[in-house]
């Protein structure tokens, strides 16, 4: 009869039983449990939005390929197919040169066909968006055009394109070949040209 007396009515539930410790260890599993699920759910939700954001990426990627297959396949090939157009240049130069028949009509004639020829070549470059670069008259942009060399011109501001070596070329927004230039520079007066060449000579 004392032991009964001794038990705290708090610790009573609400049918007056008395919780065991079984009890007690059973709520706190499945307290334990409950905890558990929801951090699964929400690994599992984590795992599925970076593997959606993955294929996301991917599909970018192939796409972005897709396009630089289409747009620059034949890079290689239009990059060989200038040799074309600089044959044609250096043909034409050569004839032009030639003392035997410059001021001939067979000169005049056959120049003639090789602009018909170069024009030709130009427009099916440009029908495969393979653009000539425009370079005389220009500021020098390293990023398309390349200087060769540098001629004294006070009517330029120094750094003006004033002659094309050999013409340049885009494809789409792509470099395909740099344009290369003589570029323009001050004329140097007699007393900066003797002190250039004393600069020089003193690094030998």
């Amino acid at each position: 009869m004392e032991k009964d007396q001794n038990i705290n009515p708090e610790e009573q539930d609400d049918e007056g039983k008395i919780p065991t410790n079984e009890q007690n260890s059973e709520d706190q599993k499945n307290e334990i449990k409950e905890v558990t699920s929801e951090e699964k759910i929400k690994e599992l939700e984590d795992k599925v939005i970076r593997t959606l954001a993955e294929m996301e990426n991917q599909r970018r990627r192939f796409e972005k390929e897709k396009d630089d297959a289409f747009d620059y396949g034949g890079f290689a090939f239009a990059k060989e197919a200038l040799n074309l157009i600089d044959n044609l240049e250096r043909s034409k130069q050569i004839l032009e040169n030639d003392s035997v028949l410059k001021d001939t009509d067979a000169l005049k004639k056959t120049l003639e066909h090789f602009d018909i020829i170069n024009k030709d070549l130009i427009s099916v470059f440009s029908k495969n968006n393979i653009i000539v670069i425009d370079s005389i008259g220009k500021k020098l942009d390293p990023n398309i055009h390349q200087a060769m060399m540098e001629v004294e011109n006070d009517q330029k501001e120094p750094g003006t394109i004033i002659q094309e070596i050999q013409k340049g070329f885009m494809i789409k927004d792509r470099l395909l070949r740099p344009a290369l230039v003589g570029v323009s520079k001050k004329t140097e007066s007699n007393d900066e040209k003797n002190e250039e060449n004393i600069e020089k000579s003193d690094n030998k």
